[in-house]
């Protein structure tokens, strides 16, 4: 799908009036976020995606007739899907992991920011995952529980890094965007593309998610 940082074609999905209003009211005022469509169900939003054909879609999980998690799924199936921002209020709430292991490349709380909710957009067009740090680390807790054979495979798992892979996944684990992560390690962002591609490999992880549950198992999250 082609997208550039001046054209973000976005659709939002969620059953309450007054949150798309003010989603509507936010991201459109942004000159780089077209909002091309808006439904207040999963199934009425299976249909009007595939009209509207976003780039980015914001994804309530919880909706009448069909909830964001069946409807991301169905979304993820299809060929070029558009990438799906899960939207919660977060209560210890599976369905949002769930969600992410479906094909979901991040999630925000409804109280995020005006500007945040504005970057995470613009992450998500540009290629990355949103992982909110606040919340990461209550969502990888929730699955985490303490297990010995989790702690045991993920320290197999990190074994097979370099160093500085190794560095990247904490950082990666602790919520930081690909830039953040380039400044803090002192490298180049393509660069820190390269090692996330090849952690992705490595770590048998198929979104950032997956590799901060695998960072905060082994215990390194404060590394």
């Amino acid at each position: 799908m082609g997208v550039t940082e001046r054209s973000i074609r976005l659709a939002i999905v969620d059953d309450d009036a007054l949150v798309r209003a003010g989603l509507r009211m936010i991201l459109g005022g942004d000159a780089a976020i077209t909002i091309v469509g808006e439904s207040a169900d999963g199934r009425e939003a299976l249909d009007m995606i595939a009209t509207a054909a976003p780039h980015v879609v914001l994804m309530d999980i919880r909706m009448p007739r069909l909830d964001g998690l069946q409807t991301t799924k169905a979304l993820t199936a299809r060929a070029d899907p558009a990438r799906v921002i899960v939207l919660t209020t977060f209560d210890t709430d599976d369905l949002v992991l769930d969600a992410l292991r479906h094909g979901a490349v991040g999630f925000l709380l409804k109280d995020t920011s005006p500007t945040e909710l504005v970057d995470g957009v613009h992450r998500v067009a540009r290629g990355e995952s949103i992982l909110s740090p606040s919340v990461t680390a209550q969502l990888i807790a929730a699955v985490s529980s303490g297990s010995d054979d989790r702690r045991t495979h993920a320290v197999a798992l990190l074994g097979r890094l370099t160093d500085r892979e190794r560095a990247v996944a904490v950082a990666v684990g602790r919520g930081l965007s690909n830039a953040e992560i380039a400044a803090s390690l002192y490298m180049g962002v393509a660069t820190v593309k390269t090692h996330i591609g090849r952690l992705f490999a490595k770590l048998e992880a198929t979104n950032r998610v997956q590799i901060a549950r695998i960072v905060h198992d082994a215990g390194l999250t404060d590394e």
